[in-house]
């Protein structure tokens, strides 16, 4: 399994995209928790970043899909499929609280 690192807790407020090999993946912060999904919807195939948040929901800009943070399944049509999800840590780095992601 490969850790990556995503940057400082703080600079992910609310969200922040990272990119690995070829994979986009969005980190969303709610609240106290952070979540991990690969950012690409898995119906309109384009990037989730780009929707609004609503909780532990992300909507798809394109067709108005929504997904689940915590699992990745889509809430509600067009998209049937979920999105990947990762594991997400924070753990010390050079004295900074730092969020890391497991890809697997």
């Amino acid at each position: 399994m490969k850790t990556l690192n995503a940057g400082p807790l703080t600079a992910v407020a609310p969200k922040v995209r990272m990119e690995h090999g070829g994979m986009d993946i969005l980190v969303v912060r709610v609240g106290d928790e952070l979540f991990a999904i690969e950012d690409r919807c898995s119906h309109g195939d384009v990037p989730l970043s780009e929707g609004e948040l609503d909780g532990c929901l992300i909507e798809c800009w394109l067709h108005g899909s929504t997904f689940d943070l915590r699992t990745g399944v889509p809430t509600c049509p067009p998209a049937v499929s979920p999105v990947r999800t990762f594991p997400v840590s924070i753990n010390d780095h050079d004295g900074t609280p730092t969020v890391f992601v497991e890809i697997g």
